[in-house]
C-alpha cells in the first residue's frame, strides 16, 4: 500500500486495530443528544442506550460535512503527501457523505471517492479486503484500485437484525402496530443491502439465539458466500452465547477467517442493542 492512503466514515465501523495494521483513515459522522451533537466515536455507545431510555427520544444522526473531509484530506497530505487518497464510502443512498467529500475534494489532485453502496461491516469488508488487494499488487495503478474495490463491493453481501424495534419505532421506521405484533410474535426483521439501500427483505420468527444461527445458514446458502472470509457485526449488548454460537457455526461452515465488528455510534443509533448480521463475498 506504499501508494494509496485508505479513507472511510466512521459509520464503516472499522477495526482500530486493521486501521493500525492497513494505515487506513476515519472520517467521523454525527451523532446528536437533543441540542448536542458529537462526533462518532468519541463516546461510549452505552450513552446512547442511556438517553433513550431516559427521554424516550432516539439520537440522530448526520454524516461527514465537506469540511470534515477537507479537514482530513490535510492531515493525509501533511503526513502523506505523496500517496493517492482512495475514499471508500458510505452508502451514498444513506447519507451525504460521498457527496460531501466530492466537494471537498474539488481542485485537488490524488483523491478518488468510491460509493461501495456499503454500510458498516460491507464498508469495513470492501476497505479490507481491497487493502490486502493492493499489498499484493504494489504496480496497481488508482484506476485499477477503485474498479477492484467496486468489484469487492458487487460480490459483497451483508444483512443484519435490528436489536431492538423499539428503535426503530421511535425512529418512525415501523408503526406501533407493526411494533406490538412482533414483539407477540417474536418476529425479527431482515435488513439486507439492495444497491445502496437498506431494505427490509424477509422476517424470521424466533428469540434471536435460535434465529441468528439460522439467518448464518441461510445468508451463506443463498448467497454463495466464498467461505475465506466472514465477519459477524453486532451492536452491544448481543449476548456472549450467540457470538460463541455464530463462531462454531461458522467454523463448522468452513470459514477460514472470522471477523467480529461492532457497531458505533451512527449504526447502533438505528439498530439499538443486542443486533447482529452477517457479512461476506460471494463466489464468482
Amino acid at each position: 500500500m506504499e501508494k494509496f492512503v485508505l479513507l472511510v466514515e466512521s459509520g464503516a465501523d472499522f477495526p482500530a486495530d486493521l486501521a493500525e495494521q492497513y494505515g487506513v483513515w476515519t472520517v467521523p459522522m454525527h451523532v446528536s443528544f437533543g441540542t448536542e451533537t458529537k462526533d462518532d466515536g468519541s463516546f461510549p455507545i452505552e450513552d446512547i442506550y442511556t438517553y433513550f431510555e431516559q427521554t424516550g427520544n432516539l439520537t440522530k444522526t448526520s454524516g461527514c460535512t465537506p469540511e470534515d473531509f477537507a479537514k482530513v484530506f490535510a492531515a493525509i497530505r501533511e503526513k502523506e503527501p505523496h500517496k493517492h487518497i482512495l475514499h471508500l464510502a458510505y452508502s451514498a443512498a444513506t447519507t451525504c457523505s460521498y457527496q460531501s467529500a466530492l466537494v471537498a475534494a474539488e481542485g485537488l489532485l490524488g483523491i478518488t471517492s468510491i460509493d461501495t453502496k456499503h454500510v458498516t461491516a460491507g464498508q469495513t469488508m470492501v476497505t479490507l479486503l481491497l487493502a490486502r488487494y493492493l499489498e499484493e499488487h504494489p504496480d496497481c495503478t488508482a484506476e485499477e484500485a477503485a474498479a477492484k474495490a467496486q468489484e469487492i463491493a458487487e460480490r459483497c453481501r451483508m444483512g443484519f437484525f435490528p436489536g431492538d424495534l423499539a428503535y426503530l419505532r421511535a425512529g418512525g421506521r415501523v408503526s406501533n402496530a407493526a411494533y406490538l405484533g412482533a414483539k407477540i410474535l417474536h418476529l425479527n426483521p431482515l435488513i439486507e443491502l439492495k444497491d445502496g439501500h437498506l431494505t427490509a427483505t424477509k422476517k424470521y420468527q424466533g428469540r434471536m439465539d435460535k434465529v441468528a444461527l439460522k439467518l448464518l445458514d441461510d445468508f451463506v446458502a443463498a448467497n454463495r458466500l466464498g467461505r475465506d472470509i466472514i465477519a459477524f457485526v453486532y451492536s452491544k449488548g448481543l449476548s456472549d452465547s450467540i457470538h460463541e454460537a455464530a463462531e462454531a457455526r461458522a467454523k463448522e461452515l468452513g470459514f477460514k477467517e472470522i471477523l467480529w465488528i461492532q457497531t458505533g455510534g451512527v449504526v447502533t443509533t438505528h439498530c439499538g442493542p443486542g443486533g447482529f448480521g452477517v457479512c461476506g463475498i460471494a463466489e464468482d
